[in-house]
């Protein structure tokens, strides 16, 4: 992968990453107004956190030589 394709790529991730945060801050706020019982809403914030470390993995990975981040 050639460095415009990786600084493409980092911007896609960082887009990426950004709404999942966004989406975990109201998954979040939805848990505490249930009082957090709903196991739908625990397990919706399990897999955004997942996919948001995945994320944080592939973005590093893009940097093995520290030229973009």
């Amino acid at each position: 992968m050639n460095d415009d394709e990786k600084g493409k790529r980092f911007l896609e991730l960082i887009d990426e990453q950004n709404n999942l945060q966004w989406s975990i801050v109201v998954k979040l706020s939805s848990l505490v107004n249930s009082k957090w019982s709903s196991i739908d809403l625990k397990n919706d914030l399990e897999s955004l956190v997942e996919k948001h470390s995945k994320i944080t993995k592939e973005l590093n990975s893009l940097d093995n030589n520290g030229s973009i981040l």
